[in-house]
């Protein structure tokens, strides 16, 4: 195929602006929020399901479940929330990373010039930061969508590609799928680009549903990676955090796959006549938020046996 380096230069571009997007995307919010972002962590964690809420919520703000994990493993190891706190955030983090993919999901990559522009102008012709900073959100937001736009271009020609829809057809495997979306994950570093990417593919018909959802649950787990990093170096209290989020990916991915079938059935028919790209990112959010619901009568036993495993001074058993 002649353009084929010309189809991976666009994807690889198209990629590198979405992950641009992302990482400037938080840093700015976080930046624009300050210490609330802190203090509504601390204040709004009080018990299980506000502590759920607010992972949501400043998820789906900050667009990065990961940067609101670290965020959250800092501040246990800084001894500003306990891991009780932390565990609520986790599991909010995880349902509130979902809303990127609905958005994603739908076609407005074409109008995102509009909030380029804007930003752009909104950023470089004003000193106040008032004015600038919630301008630089706008403008990568646009860069965000523009990025998945420019993927979704790139990929129409292999949609006649034979080679390359035999090798997304093995994708309908689970395993396979799942495998091949934590790998992916771990070199990106982002669940949300791989999700999206599984979004634009499906677009163009490039991928099934059952392939979809599979590669979708790898990124769940791929997820992982970075938070676990965070916890290197860090207290007992904050690795916890980030064993009971990888704790929370495993079992969930795991009863994901024992049910695959069941699970491709549910969606499929929950959600109607959609496109098979609303269709992904509805099993995107039915799948974390069931995970949550599944793990909100196991917190306190969870919470035993780590506290068990991982005894920190204040909950080390009594030598008898």
């Amino acid at each position: 195929m002649e353009n084929t380096w010309e189809i991976i230069l666009m994807v690889l571009g198209g990629l590198g602006l979405f992950l641009f997007a992302i990482n400037n995307l938080s840093d700015t919010l976080k930046a624009l929020l300050g210490d609330k972002a802190k203090k509504w962590l601390g204040y709004f964690t009080r018990n299980i399901f506000t502590a759920i809420l607010t992972g949501i919520v400043i998820t789906t703000i900050l667009d990065s479940s990961s940067a609101v994990i670290i965020m959250t493993i800092v501040l246990v190891n800084a001894g500003a929330l306990s891991f009780r706190q932390s565990l609520g955030i986790v599991m909010g983090a995880n349902i509130g990373t979902t809303f990127s993919s609905q958005l994603i999901a739908l076609d407005i990559g074409q109008y995102s010039p509009i909030p380029i522009i804007l930003g752009l102008i909104f950023s470089l012709f004003t000193k106040n930061e008032k004015v600038s900073n919630p301008a630089k959100v706008v403008l990568y937001f646009g860069i965000l969508f523009f990025g998945l736009y420019t993927m979704e271009r790139a990929v129409e020609p292999l949609r006649n590609h034979e080679d390359f829809l035999s090798l997304m057809s093995k994708l309908e495997n689970p395993l396979r799928g799942t495998f091949v979306g934590a790998i992916v994950t771990l070199a990106i570093q982002s669940s949300s680009a791989t999700v999206g990417m599984v979004i634009t593919l499906a677009k163009k018909g490039l991928i099934s549903l059952s392939g979809g959802i599979a590669v979708m649950l790898g990124a769940e787990l791929g997820t992982c990676s970075d938070t676990l990093l965070a916890t290197i170096r860090s207290d007992r209290q904050a690795v916890k955090t980030g064993i009971f989020h990888l704790l929370f990916n495993m079992v969930s991915i795991a009863i994901g796959l024992l049910l695959f079938p069941l699970f491709t059935r549910f969606i499929d028919q929950l959600s109607g006549g959609a496109l098979i790209e609303q269709k992904i990112a509805n099993a995107h959010m039915i799948f974390n938020t069931a995970g949550v619901l599944l793990f909100i009568p196991l917190v306190p036993l969870i919470e035993k046996v780590l506290n068990y495993i991982i005894p920190t001074q204040e909950n080390k058993p009594a030598i008898v």
